[in-house]
């Protein structure tokens, strides 16, 4: 199975950084033949402050990706938190995420496969491999004809994640496209004084270590300045080293 790669910025911060990373990600699929879809949140709902950069909220958000397609000619993928979310967000995008954390919730599930998209749900980082076979199989049953499944570490202890690449080989068992985070799974949840810390350094050995267990999809967050980044900077990949990591991987 050809793989499929996502990127994109973690969440909407203007206009001008999803024209710049759209322009480099067309740019890329033009050089390597690939066909990158376009990531970015129009709500990060699940930050650690009350005071932390969320995004710019649904309605300008769907306008802001829309014009992204239209321009740039790129797949989309954005996450939902809520059931309701699901159906203005399919009308935009070609895949549904749904978050790690929110991975067993029914409703959300549901409504996002009856949008007729692709569902991609993100492992849980606090369920194995084979426990996905359960949120898998309620999007399947509750309609949807194409799910993903994204494997994301798993919490180790506080402040800290470890990936089981066993859970990728699992995973698979069931669901025949199981994509690697790349750069969600080198987080350090809450670690940085009330924001998320990371170590992007580990970035492209996740991936070429998620290939060897057979995953089929790469997803990485990428930022031409991630220290500057509003959210999740510091597991971000820099947006001018992603041609070489998708070229490895290739």
């Amino acid at each position: 199975m050809k793989p499929i790669f996502i990127a994109g910025p973690c969440v909407i911060e203007s206009a001008e950084l999803l024209d710049s990373v759209a322009a480099r990600l067309c740019d890329i699929n033009r050089k390597l033949g690939t066909n990158i879809i376009f990531k970015a949140s129009f709500d990060k709902a699940n930050r650690t402050s009350l005071h932390s950069y969320r995004g710019v909220g649904l309605e300008r958000g769907l306008q802001m990706l829309d014009n992204v397609r239209r321009k740039w000619g790129l797949q989309l993928i954005t996450d939902i938190h809520e059931a309701w979310q699901a159906e203005p967000v399919g009308e935009v995008v070609d895949v549904v995420q749904i978050p790690a954390f929110l991975c067993r919730q029914t409703d959300l599930i549901v409504a996002a496969a009856k949008t007729g998209r692709v569902v991609n749900i993100k492992k849980g980082q606090f369920l194995s491999g084979a426990d996905m076979r359960y949120p898998y199989q309620k999007a399947m049953e509750a309609g949807a004809e194409e799910v993903w499944l994204t494997e994301r570490g798993n919490s180790f202890g506080y402040n800290n994640l470890v990936v089981d690449f066993r859970n990728v080989a699992d995973m698979l068992d069931f669901a025949p496209r199981v994509i690697m985070d790349c750069t969600h799974s080198v987080q350090r949840p809450s670690a940085a004084n009330g924001t998320t810390g990371g170590d992007r350094k580990f970035v492209p050995s996740m991936a070429l270590a998620a290939k060897a267990f057979g995953a089929n999809g790469y997803f990485f967050e990428v930022h031409p300045t991630p220290d500057t980044a509003k959210s999740d900077g510091p597991n971000m990949l820099y947006l001018d080293q992603l041609e070489e990591v998708i070229k490895t991987l290739l």
